[in-house]
């Protein structure tokens, strides 16, 4: 099963990434992002991790990663799909909610 990113997934991890690299180090920025996308990479040994949150937008799971990150994403016949990746508490039922619409 392949695990695909979407445009706003990548968009979101580059935002991430600039956020930890101005607060601390460009290092930490690439250590941290670099252990989330390799996470969701290996979302193929166990697709149907998370929690289930059909509510927000049906088919949709959601992970958390250190502590900090909620991961979410879908499971397709064929590949996974991360949907986004949210940090620090942003409201991520509002924004994926839009999707619905």
């Amino acid at each position: 099963m392949q695990v695909v990113f979407t445009r706003r997934a990548v968009n979101q991890l580059a935002r991430l990434h600039h956020y930890i690299a101005d607060r601390t180090s460009e290092t930490v920025a690439d250590n941290y992002v670099g252990r989330l996308v390799a996470y969701c990479e290996r979302f193929d040994t166990f697709p149907e991790r998370g929690m289930r949150r059909d509510d927000v937008l049906p088919g949709l799971r959601l992970v958390g990663f250190e502590r900090r990150a909620t991961i979410a994403f879908m499971v397709e016949a064929e590949r996974i799909v991360i949907e986004g990746v949210f940090y620090g508490g942003q409201d991520l039922t509002r924004r994926l909610a839009r999707r619905k619409r």
